[in-house]
Protein backbone atom coordinates (compact mmCIF):
# COMPACT_ATOMS: atom_id res chain seq x y z
CA UNK A 1 0.00 0.00 0.00
CA UNK A 2 1.19 3.54 -0.72
CA UNK A 3 2.99 4.95 2.33
CA UNK A 4 0.99 8.18 2.04
CA UNK A 5 -2.29 6.24 2.23
CA UNK A 6 -1.08 4.33 5.29
CA UNK A 7 -0.07 7.56 7.03
CA UNK A 8 -3.43 9.17 6.23
CA UNK A 9 -5.30 6.18 7.62
CA UNK A 10 -3.30 6.24 10.86
CA UNK A 11 -3.86 9.98 11.33
CA UNK A 12 -7.60 9.59 10.65
CA UNK A 13 -7.85 6.79 13.21
CA UNK A 14 -6.02 8.80 15.86
CA UNK A 15 -8.20 11.87 15.19
CA UNK A 16 -11.37 9.81 15.44
CA UNK A 17 -10.23 8.40 18.79
CA UNK A 18 -9.61 11.87 20.17
CA UNK A 19 -13.03 13.04 19.05
CA UNK A 20 -14.71 10.03 20.62
CA UNK A 21 -13.01 10.75 23.91
CA UNK A 22 -14.17 14.37 24.02
CA UNK A 23 -17.62 14.14 22.44
CA UNK A 24 -20.61 15.52 24.39
CA UNK A 25 -23.35 12.91 24.91
CA UNK A 26 -26.44 13.58 22.82
CA UNK A 27 -28.58 13.73 25.93
CA UNK A 28 -26.46 16.56 27.33
CA UNK A 29 -26.22 18.48 24.08
CA UNK A 30 -29.94 18.32 23.28
CA UNK A 31 -32.27 17.83 26.23
CA UNK A 32 -34.93 15.26 25.48
CA UNK A 33 -38.61 16.11 25.79
CA UNK A 34 -40.13 15.17 29.11
CA UNK A 35 -41.30 11.56 29.03
CA UNK A 36 -45.04 11.21 28.74
CA UNK A 37 -45.52 14.94 28.04
CA UNK A 38 -49.19 15.75 27.51
CA UNK A 39 -50.34 18.35 24.99
CA UNK A 40 -53.69 19.67 26.20
CA UNK A 41 -54.34 21.19 22.80
CA UNK A 42 -54.65 17.69 21.38
CA UNK A 43 -56.08 15.59 24.21
CA UNK A 44 -58.74 16.14 26.87
CA UNK A 45 -57.13 17.58 30.00
CA UNK A 46 -58.41 18.52 33.42
CA UNK A 47 -56.63 20.06 36.39
CA UNK A 48 -57.73 18.85 39.81
CA UNK A 49 -56.88 21.45 42.43
CA UNK A 50 -57.00 21.05 46.20
CA UNK A 51 -57.27 24.06 48.51
CA UNK A 52 -56.57 24.88 52.15
CA UNK A 53 -54.13 22.12 53.14
CA UNK A 54 -51.88 20.51 53.86
CA UNK A 55 -53.54 18.50 56.63
CA UNK A 56 -53.04 14.94 57.80
CA UNK A 57 -55.54 13.56 55.27
CA UNK A 58 -53.50 15.11 52.46
CA UNK A 59 -51.17 12.14 52.90
CA UNK A 60 -54.02 9.76 52.07
CA UNK A 61 -54.85 11.87 49.04
CA UNK A 62 -51.23 11.69 47.88
CA UNK A 63 -51.32 7.89 48.09
CA UNK A 64 -54.54 7.79 46.06
CA UNK A 65 -53.04 9.99 43.34
CA UNK A 66 -49.80 8.02 43.29
CA UNK A 67 -51.60 4.69 42.93
CA UNK A 68 -53.52 6.05 39.94
CA UNK A 69 -50.61 8.00 38.39
CA UNK A 70 -52.48 11.31 38.61
CA UNK A 71 -50.91 14.75 38.98
CA UNK A 72 -52.71 17.63 40.68
CA UNK A 73 -52.17 21.15 42.04
CA UNK A 74 -52.30 22.10 45.71
CA UNK A 75 -53.18 25.64 46.72
CA UNK A 76 -51.73 25.64 50.19
CA UNK A 77 -52.28 27.86 53.22
CA UNK A 78 -48.98 29.06 54.65
CA UNK A 79 -49.69 28.33 58.31
CA UNK A 80 -50.61 24.74 57.38
CA UNK A 81 -47.39 24.38 55.41
CA UNK A 82 -45.49 25.61 58.44
CA UNK A 83 -47.19 22.90 60.53
CA UNK A 84 -46.79 20.14 57.89
CA UNK A 85 -43.74 20.89 55.73
CA UNK A 86 -42.97 17.23 55.01
CA UNK A 87 -46.35 16.73 53.35
CA UNK A 88 -45.74 19.61 50.95
CA UNK A 89 -42.24 18.30 50.30
CA UNK A 90 -43.67 14.89 49.43
CA UNK A 91 -46.30 16.42 47.15
CA UNK A 92 -43.76 18.48 45.23
CA UNK A 93 -41.40 15.52 45.00
CA UNK A 94 -44.18 13.44 43.46
CA UNK A 95 -44.61 15.97 40.65
CA UNK A 96 -47.61 17.87 41.96
CA UNK A 97 -47.69 21.65 41.61
CA UNK A 98 -47.78 23.84 44.71
CA UNK A 99 -49.62 27.16 44.56
CA UNK A 100 -50.04 30.01 47.04
CA UNK A 101 -53.39 30.33 48.84
CA UNK A 102 -52.35 33.01 51.39
CA UNK A 103 -51.04 32.63 54.93
CA UNK A 104 -54.28 32.19 56.89
CA UNK A 105 -57.09 32.44 54.32
CA UNK A 106 -58.39 36.01 54.73
CA UNK A 107 -60.50 37.90 52.22
CA UNK A 108 -57.62 39.70 50.51
CA UNK A 109 -59.90 42.44 49.18
CA UNK A 110 -60.27 43.70 52.76
CA UNK A 111 -56.52 44.11 53.24
CA UNK A 112 -54.04 46.81 52.25
CA UNK A 113 -51.50 46.09 49.53
CA UNK A 114 -48.78 45.74 52.19
CA UNK A 115 -50.79 43.16 54.14
CA UNK A 116 -51.63 41.23 50.96
CA UNK A 117 -47.95 41.06 50.07
CA UNK A 118 -47.16 39.87 53.59
CA UNK A 119 -49.76 37.09 53.31
CA UNK A 120 -48.21 35.90 50.07
CA UNK A 121 -44.53 36.34 50.93
CA UNK A 122 -44.84 34.44 54.22
CA UNK A 123 -46.44 31.56 52.35
CA UNK A 124 -43.82 31.73 49.60
CA UNK A 125 -41.11 31.47 52.24
CA UNK A 126 -42.39 28.33 53.97
CA UNK A 127 -43.18 26.63 50.65
CA UNK A 128 -39.70 27.36 49.35
CA UNK A 129 -38.17 26.08 52.58
CA UNK A 130 -40.12 22.84 52.18
CA UNK A 131 -39.76 22.32 48.42
CA UNK A 132 -36.93 24.54 47.20
CA UNK A 133 -39.29 26.44 44.91
CA UNK A 134 -41.57 29.47 45.33
CA UNK A 135 -45.17 29.08 44.11
CA UNK A 136 -45.66 30.59 40.67
CA UNK A 137 -49.44 31.05 40.88
CA UNK A 138 -51.95 32.35 43.41
CA UNK A 139 -55.49 31.36 44.23
CA UNK A 140 -57.18 34.10 46.20
CA UNK A 141 -59.21 32.81 49.16
CA UNK A 142 -62.94 32.70 48.33
CA UNK A 143 -61.97 33.74 44.80
CA UNK A 144 -62.12 37.33 46.06
CA UNK A 145 -59.97 39.79 44.15
CA UNK A 146 -59.80 43.42 43.12
CA UNK A 147 -57.25 45.65 41.44
CA UNK A 148 -55.16 45.87 44.62
CA UNK A 149 -55.04 42.09 45.00
CA UNK A 150 -54.17 41.51 41.35
CA UNK A 151 -51.37 44.07 41.43
CA UNK A 152 -49.95 42.88 44.76
CA UNK A 153 -50.01 39.24 43.65
CA UNK A 154 -47.10 39.62 41.27
CA UNK A 155 -48.12 36.39 39.52
CA UNK A 156 -51.13 34.85 37.75
CA UNK A 157 -54.30 34.24 39.74
CA UNK A 158 -55.75 30.81 38.96
CA UNK A 159 -59.32 30.21 40.04
CA UNK A 160 -61.70 27.49 38.78
CA UNK A 161 -64.42 26.59 36.31
CA UNK A 162 -65.97 23.60 38.14
CA UNK A 163 -67.05 24.33 41.71
CA UNK A 164 -67.88 21.09 43.52
CA UNK A 165 -69.22 22.91 46.60
CA UNK A 166 -67.56 20.11 48.56
CA UNK A 167 -67.19 22.42 51.55
CA UNK A 168 -70.98 22.77 51.73
CA UNK A 169 -72.12 19.30 50.75
CA UNK A 170 -69.98 16.76 52.59
CA UNK A 171 -71.14 13.97 50.30
CA UNK A 172 -68.60 12.00 48.25
CA UNK A 173 -71.16 10.63 45.80
CA UNK A 174 -72.51 14.14 45.13
CA UNK A 175 -69.02 15.47 44.51
CA UNK A 176 -68.35 12.71 41.98
CA UNK A 177 -71.63 13.39 40.17
CA UNK A 178 -70.91 17.12 40.01
CA UNK A 179 -67.44 16.67 38.52
CA UNK A 180 -68.63 14.02 36.07
CA UNK A 181 -71.54 16.16 34.85
CA UNK A 182 -69.81 19.52 34.62
CA UNK A 183 -66.21 18.90 33.54
CA UNK A 184 -65.15 19.86 30.02
CA UNK A 185 -61.67 19.71 28.43
CA UNK A 186 -59.50 22.50 29.84
CA UNK A 187 -61.41 22.82 33.12
CA UNK A 188 -60.00 23.51 36.57
CA UNK A 189 -61.85 21.65 39.33
CA UNK A 190 -62.06 23.16 42.81
CA UNK A 191 -61.74 20.68 45.69
CA UNK A 192 -60.62 20.87 49.33
CA UNK A 193 -58.39 18.19 50.81
CA UNK A 194 -59.27 19.40 54.32
CA UNK A 195 -62.56 17.49 54.02
CA UNK A 196 -62.56 13.69 54.43
CA UNK A 197 -65.53 13.31 52.09
CA UNK A 198 -63.60 15.09 49.34
CA UNK A 199 -60.64 12.75 49.62
CA UNK A 200 -63.12 9.85 49.70
CA UNK A 201 -64.52 11.09 46.37
CA UNK A 202 -61.20 11.30 44.52
CA UNK A 203 -60.98 7.67 43.33
CA UNK A 204 -64.48 7.96 41.87
CA UNK A 205 -63.65 11.29 40.23
CA UNK A 206 -60.57 9.82 38.59
CA UNK A 207 -62.43 6.75 37.33
CA UNK A 208 -65.33 8.82 35.97
CA UNK A 209 -63.08 11.22 34.07
CA UNK A 210 -60.67 8.57 32.81
CA UNK A 211 -63.68 6.73 31.38
CA UNK A 212 -64.40 9.91 29.41
CA UNK A 213 -60.83 10.06 28.08
CA UNK A 214 -59.45 12.79 30.32
CA UNK A 215 -55.78 13.24 31.22
CA UNK A 216 -54.95 14.71 34.62
CA UNK A 217 -52.42 17.55 34.63
CA UNK A 218 -51.14 20.34 36.84
CA UNK A 219 -52.24 23.92 36.26
CA UNK A 220 -48.98 24.78 34.51
CA UNK A 221 -49.34 21.75 32.23
CA UNK A 222 -52.93 22.69 31.42
CA UNK A 223 -51.79 25.96 29.85
CA UNK A 224 -48.46 24.84 28.36
CA UNK A 225 -46.74 26.08 26.30
CA UNK A 226 -48.43 29.38 27.24
CA UNK A 227 -47.22 31.24 30.32
CA UNK A 228 -50.01 33.02 32.17
CA UNK A 229 -49.47 36.75 32.74
CA UNK A 230 -49.05 38.19 36.23
CA UNK A 231 -52.08 39.97 37.63
CA UNK A 232 -54.58 38.21 35.38
CA UNK A 233 -57.35 35.95 36.73
CA UNK A 234 -57.81 32.69 34.81
CA UNK A 235 -60.60 30.15 35.29
CA UNK A 236 -59.97 27.49 32.62
CA UNK A 237 -58.29 26.68 29.32
CA UNK A 238 -61.29 25.37 27.40
CA UNK A 239 -60.32 27.21 24.21
CA UNK A 240 -57.05 25.31 23.82
CA UNK A 241 -58.49 21.88 23.06
CA UNK A 242 -59.17 21.12 19.41
CA UNK A 243 -60.78 17.80 18.51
Amino acid sequence: MDRRLVASAVIAALYGTLLAGTAVPASAATPAAAPGAIDCRRVKCVALTFDDGPVSDTQRLLRILKDRDVKATYYVVGKNVQANPSIVRTAAGAGHQIGNHSWDHPDLTRLSAAKIKSQLSRTDTVVKQATGKKPSTLRAPYGAHNATVRQAAGRPLVHWSVDTLDWRYRDAARIIRTVKAQTKPGDIVLLHDIHKTTVDAVPGIITALKDRGFHFVTVDQLFAPTTLPAGKVTHHNRNAYRR
